[in-house]
């Protein structure tokens, strides 16, 4: 199929090399004429493991090209998927007019029949929203479906070829047909796209994020309450991921949720509540443990040098908000900096791909950032920060102590190399 995406970020990026890696003749379309000459270069702008092969086989095969010629595009394909960002708006709302001007161009430019595909995490009634601008401004025949994505960051290409489920939102049964054709190549074992109106899909993707963070900062208030009456949340999540009905994903505690979507989407979804008349009174609980729990870690640094940090020099191991990616959007790593640095401390850090927090001071080794340091504090759970050499920390460090945010390390095994540990409700 000839197919057109719209916007170059992470989810139209990673929807068109997937896309023409099962065979189908894909051009992605972006108006930053920087951006697409670094792509036709092979440069990807973001950090996503596997993403620069698949571009690379797709661009080289010629079933994947780049271009700011946004109405050849359009008029080239027959599906064109909407992929441009929604920021939050100051009311929490997303921004759509982004979305507006995308659907206002294909309009203009429409030669004939065209299925628009709505990737973008969008709020209930943007589908129909798209279906007024284009039937406002052209006469040729249109289907709106909305599909929207699930991808981790750190793990969207297998996310993509290995889906857990697909959702199409259409009324249209040719676009269903048609989504389904496309999508069949990664349904080799289990068909698992699931059809259904395009709110209902809209919605699918807000509540998904959103019960994922919900899961989180239940898990972080448990972890809280363990701490004061002296139980373990490691044991406490290990005993309720026993039950078939809440399994394991999403029980760890740690430092709190960042990136690009939980937070953007409990916003919007809370807005869309308050549009309705309903106050969503558990994303507005979420919301606030989550935004508390970002501080955990600070406080625990405080307590322990008595409520005074001022002077005293921390080393931070992780940025990024998740391994797996240079994502720092709402990292906790931001909150914990600005903490620390408020409280007149030094921060140093080491990321084995994020930069660009503000504040602090970058180290291209983990163990050089140590030298001379008052503690360490474990923000991101990389691989690489998992099996430390505990012994070399312990003698590089001024101050014996370390901070697991993530609760990657053990207790006993730490303390026996003669470092204080403190963790996360344990």
């Amino acid at each position: 199929m000839r197919i057109t995406v719209i916007g170059t970020g992470y989810v139209g990026l990673v929807t068109g090399a997937c896309l023409a890696e099962t065979g189908n003749h894909v051009t992605c379309v972006d108006k930053d004429a920087g951006k697409i000459e670094a792509l036709r270069r092979g440069v990807i702008p973001i950090h996503e493991p596997g993403l620069d092969g698949v571009v690379a086989t797709n661009v080289k095969a010629r079933r994947l090209e780049f271009t700011t010629d946004f109405d050849a595009a359009v008029r080239a394909a027959r599906i064109v998927f909407i992929a441009v960002g929604t920021p939050p708006q100051p009311d929490g709302s997303a921004d759509l007019s982004q979305v507006d001007e995308v659907a206002s161009g294909i309009a203009r430019v429409m030669n004939g029949r065209k299925i628009i595909v709505n990737k973008s995490t969008v709020p209930v009634g943007t589908g129909a929203r798209v279906k007024r601008i284009l039937a406002d401004a052209t006469k040729h025949p249109f289907a709106v479906v909305s599909n929207p994505e699930f991808l981790k960051e750190g793990a969207a290409v297998e996310d993509f070829m290995k889906p857990d489920r697909v959702i199409v939102g259409a009324e249209d049964s040719d676009a269903i047909e048609t989504m389904r054709q496309l999508y069949a190549p990664y349904m080799r074992r289990s068909d698992r796209l699931l059809v259904m109106d395009v709110e209902s899909a809209e919605m699918t993707k807000y509540a998904s994020n959103c019960m994922l963070a919900t899961r989180i900062s239940f898990m972080n208030e448990v972890a809280s309450l363990c701490e004061r009456v002296g139980a373990n949340v490691n044991h406490v999540r290990h005993g309720m991921a026993a039950d078939v009905r809440i399994g394991g994903h999403f029980l760890f505690p740690g430092v709190g949720f960042g990136g690009s979507c939980f937070p953007k989407d409990l916003m919007a979804l809370r807005h869309t509540g308050e549009e309705a008349g309903i106050r969503m009174r558990v994303l507005e609980a979420v919301a606030a443990v989550n935004r508390d729990q970002k501080r955990v870690l600070v406080e625990k640094v405080r307590s322990h040098f008595g409520g005074d940090v001022k002077g005293k020099t921390f080393a931070l191991w992780g940025l990024a908000f998740k391994p797996g990616t240079d994502d720092i959007r709402d990292a906790p790593s931001i909150e914990i900096a600005k903490g620390l640095a408020q409280a007149g401390a030094h921060v140093r850090a080491h990321d084995p791909v994020a930069r660009g927090v503000t504040g602090v001071e970058n180290g291209e080794d983990p163990y050089a950032i140590l030298e001379g340091a008052d503690g360490l504090l474990l923000v991101t759970e990389w691989n690489a920060y998992r099996s430390p050499d505990f012994e070399r920390i312990r003698d590089l460090m001024k101050t014996k102590v370390v901070f697991d945010g993530r609760n990657i390390w053990e207790r006993s095994f730490v303390e026996s190399f003669g470092l204080a540990y403190y963790g996360i409700g344990v």
